[in-house]
């Protein structure tokens, strides 16, 4: 076999293959085979008819097919090999020339990866926001925690912020009542704005019994995104009373005796939960801040199949949640050219970021040991709700360990380079990054800041997406 490259774009290119006849009989046998194990012929067990008896009754031409479709892939595989060409996406096949008994000519035209060249990655400035600690966050986390533990308390008088009123809910259109948009007995507080638009305008200053008719707009439903008339009714108006914030409080709601013991540990861990937030915001500006400066080209066609494969994705979460893509926008007030820039810069943005990653990876020669994909595993399979054994099944039968391994060893180079910058708060500090560890403590100086600091601190690439993208899912179908 006989194989060269040729260049088409910087993302994409054309392979062009010749295979003597001679190198299909492995492909025509098995066609022979399959065909007479398929096929009833009188005379002839199944499995056992020969070659020329095929050929007389189903074709040697439909053979011939069978046995080019059946070598192909196996053919482009090698030509990708013997030229050193990468993959991203299916190709694009084209049988040019074959004839029986004459050589197998076929083109292959797929995406690859963009030749890059790095900029200094290696302190690369950027600032993020200051991570500290307010007395007011603190009463804030106080104040939440005394509502959990706060008791509602019916009151005679009109409800006012703050206070939880059991509600009746009308939606008419016209005059016609809408049978979706009728509800009695939903506890709402007042000013949490978390429902209806021009509810809480409509139900504050109420008594119980009083009614109050306004204009909003349905988010679900067959008049979803018109404007209808609501009627609220309210039922009771309750007042929440709150704990004594005190030694008492601390013992009810904590496992410590003092409310200065539980005051300190909702200090540390606030303190501690701005550092990953601080880190998280130092990972994209890093990140961002190298993108910016590079021209990186893209594979359209890669680009498009990872848009669709976005959609598809957003499309099935949402009918699990009984919600069609058409509601969803209407509550984002997004139209859907906007829904499909957004989800193009996405992946244009999550492309590029791969890309830099994989090239700086490739430079660093990083890789991802068995304990790191065992973690990776893990944590994955937390975050679906699984069982790593039930994961890693799933993980196996996909073929994605192949595109896992890219993502860990994606995050590793990130975490390389955010290890590496040069990053400032908001106040001119320098940000400590490389002991940073994934419950926002810092290591003792004197361990060194590997696999379990500021790499896992970072999510392991959470720039990159979390998963592979349809690139990567092609790009492991394609190779």
């Amino acid at each position: 076999m006989k194989s060269a490259v040729e260049t088409l774009s910087p993302t994409r290119v054309r392979l062009t293959v010749e295979v003597p006849f001679e190198e299909l009989k492995t492909s025509l046998d098995a066609a022979y085979k399959e065909i007479a194990r398929q096929v009833t012929i009188p005379g002839f067990r199944k499995g056992k008819i020969p070659p020329s008896i095929i050929d007389q009754r189903v074709g040697r031409g439909y053979v011939l097919e069978q046995a080019v479709n059946d070598a192909i892939p196996r053919l482009y595989v090698n030509a990708l090999q013997d030229n050193s060409v990468e993959p991203l996406g299916q190709p694009e096949l084209d049988v040019t020339g074959f004839e029986d008994g004459a050589d197998l000519t076929f083109t292959a035209e797929v995406d690859v990866r963009p030749e890059i060249t790095l900029p200094d990655y290696v302190g690369v400035d950027a600032s993020v926001e200051d991570a500290d600690v307010t007395d007011e966050n603190v009463d804030e986390q106080l104040t939440a925690l005394r509502e959990r533990f706060g008791s509602l308390t019916t009151v005679e008088r009109a409800a006012e912020d703050g206070d939880y009123v059991t509600i009746d809910l009308s939606a008419s259109s016209e005059g016609e009542q809408i049978e979706d948009a009728q509800a009695s007995g939903m506890s709402y507080r007042v000013g949490s704005g978390s429902m209806l638009e021009g509810l809480d305008d409509a139900v504050r200053g109420k008594e119980a019994g009083e009614s109050a008719t306004f204009v909003s707009q349905l988010v679900s439903g067959d008049k979803a995104g018109e404007d209808v008339d609501v009627t609220v009714t309210v039922q009771t108006v309750k007042e929440q009373q709150l704990p004594e914030l005190d030694d008492e409080f601390a013992q009810l709601a904590s496992e410590f005796d003092t409310l200065d013991e539980l005051t300190t540990d909702l200090r540390d861990r606030l303190e501690r939960s701005k550092r990953l937030q601080q880190a998280q915001e130092a990972q994209d500006a890093v990140l961002k801040k190298l993108l910016e400066q590079m021209e990186i080209p893209l594979p359209e066609s890669a680009i498009a199949e990872d848009v669709k494969s976005r959609r598809a994705a957003i499309e099935h979460q949402l009918s699990h949640m009984g919600i069609t893509e058409e509601q969803y926008l209407l509550s984002e007030g997004q139209s859907q050219e906007e829904f499909v820039a957004d989800l193009d810069e996405r992946s244009r943005e999550s492309m590029k970021a791969q890309f830099v990653l994989d090239e700086v990876a490739d430079k660093e020669e990083l890789t991802v040991s068995e304990a790191e994909l065992t973690q990776a595993l893990v944590q994955r399979a937390q975050q679906a709700g699984m069982s790593p054994d039930e994961y890693v099944q799933q993980v196996v039968q996909a073929n994605y360990v192949p595109a896992l391994v890219r993502e860990v060893r994606r995050g590793k180079a990130l975490a390389y380079v955010v290890e590496n910058a040069a990053v400032t708060d908001a106040s001119g500090r320098p940000v400590e990054l490389k002991r940073l560890q994934p419950d926002g403590t810092y290591a003792p100086e004197s361990e060194e800041s590997e696999g379990e600091t500021a790499e896992a601190a970072t999510a392991e690439g959470a720039a990159t997406e979390g998963a592979a993208t349809e690139g990567d899912k092609q790009e492991e179908s394609g190779s």
